[in-house]
């Protein structure tokens, strides 16, 4: 027969809820970045982002990139779009509409402000062809790659 020795509990701490949980809560938003992170593809992660942040959506084909960034309420005259040193940012301003005089604001959700979105480009996107288009609140960037970051088939012959 064998002897095991047993050691009781010595670290057992009282449990607080507010801060246990709290802590568990911010582990897990730690947990949802870092798988975020990993799925943002070639374009990597956001640089900044402001206090609005349009959703958007960033697919891949073979011919390039393509990102749709919702953008409802905000007119095309306050969209911004640049690339400095490989990085692309969408910028701009949702402006609140005035209701006119004599009308009382209830209930207000939506929000207005500055935006920025950026993206790091891959080494395989040409940023001198990005293109633009602005149509019912979405905008969308087309960013090609160069032919030769294109992958391509080759037929294998048997002898």
């Amino acid at each position: 027969m064998t002897v095991i020795h047993c050691t009781p509990v010595r670290d057992v701490r009282r449990w607080t809820p507010v801060t246990d949980l709290t802590a568990e809560i911010q582990k897990m938003e730690k947990d949802f970045d870092r798988i975020f992170d990993r799925t943002t593809g070639a374009l990597g992660a956001d640089v900044r982002t402001d206090a609005i942040s349009p959703r958007l959506d960033v697919t891949e084909n073979e011919d390039g990139f393509t990102i749709q960034v919702e953008l409802p309420g905000v007119e095309k005259k306050d969209v911004k779009i640049t690339v400095t040193n490989g990085v692309l940012s969408v910028s701009g301003e949702k402006k609140p509409h005035n209701e006119g005089k004599g009308v009382t604001l209830h209930r207000a959700e939506r929000s207005f402000g500055t935006f920025e979105r950026s993206f790091t480009l891959p080494p395989a996107a040409q940023s001198d062809k990005i293109g633009a288009t602005f149509s019912n609140g979405v905008l969308t960037l087309t960013v090609p790659k160069p032919e030769q970051a294109k992958p391509r088939e080759i037929e294998v012959t048997v002898k």
